[in-house]
């Protein structure tokens, strides 16, 4: 057979611009790819985790460069694009992993009851804060938006480029409570799809993951009784729905980015891939 598999995974010598690479998920999508040669941009606000993540990724004798960019901002984006573009050349891949929640985008309880409107004591759909839900959904819509419409340019010039968005498996079926994170995240999917139809024709590809429950020290806080180290009545909801009956592990998202990223995947464009332990298959 003359189609070698597993040179369809290799990256080597490939830029990779990863924003949010100074957070938990990312940071471990930016040190896998460097792992495999890739000369790794990361993206974030957070100057001291950003060289903490260079740190970790050149004392294994990966390539990287750290950029203080604020998604958001499409001067800062120019500016970090730029930069990435004189040092390496326009990136071929891009993760769009610039994200999160905000306790003003969520709401006290799962069900609204008639006792709730007006109480005082209980946040409910109507006392939530607006810019704080704007925040939320800017950050993980137009953090992914605005990315795209700076660094895409160089591989539409290239006709060639892979991106890669996060999603998540919240975008499938809302969770309750925090209706900014899943209405952001349904939009980020919806944008995977319309972008690589739109893409289609300059060998761009574009898809999306959507990891469920990864346990992270965010995650950990949440769903962790703090004093008796026990799940949460939430947390124990979670792991109820989950298939796999666990949380998973940042590592285990890694596997299907390099697929997606790579000529392993050549054909696959427009896709949502769920990373959740059966959590968005699952009914009763």
């Amino acid at each position: 057979m003359s189609y070698n598999v597993i040179k369809s995974f290799d990256l080597s010598g490939k830029v990779a611009a990863v924003t949010g690479g100074a957070g938990v998920l990312c940071g471990a999508m930016a040190e896998a790819l460097a792992e495999m040669d890739v000369k790794v941009a990361i993206l974030d606000i957070n100057k001291e985790k950003l060289e903490e993540r260079k740190e970790i990724i050149t004392r294994a004798g990966g390539t990287a460069e750290t950029y203080i960019c604020d998604v958001l901002s499409e001067e800062s984006l120019q500016k970090a694009y730029s930069a990435i573009s004189e040092s390496w050349g326009a990136p071929d891949i891009l993760i769009n992993g610039a994200g999160g929640n905000h306790k003003k985008g969520t709401t006290d309880n799962e069900f609204f009851e008639p006792g709730d409107l007006g109480s005082g004591e209980i946040k409910s759909f109507f006392d939530l804060d607006v810019e704080g839900f704007r925040w939320v959904f800017d950050l993980n819509f137009f953090g992914t938006f605005l990315v795209t419409k700076v660094f895409a340019r160089g591989m539409a010039q290239k006709q060639c480029g892979t991106i890669l968005n996060v999603s998540s498996m919240n975008a499938f079926t809302p969770l309750t409570k925090i209706p900014a994170y899943a209405s952001a995240k349904a939009a980020v999917s919806n944008f995977t799809k319309w972008l690589a139809v739109h893409f289609a024709h300059t060998g761009i590809r574009v898809n999306a993951i959507a990891p469920g429950f990864m346990m992270t020290e965010q995650l950990r806080y949440l769903h962790i009784d703090q004093e008796t180290g026990e799940p949460t009545p939430r947390a124990k909801k979670v792991l109820a729905h989950t298939p796999m009956g666990r949380y998973g592990e940042p590592e285990e998202l890694l596997g299907t980015v390099v697929w997606l990223l790579s000529d392993a995947s050549k054909f696959v464009t427009g896709n949502v891939v769920a990373i959740d332990g059966g959590f968005s298959s699952y009914t009763i």
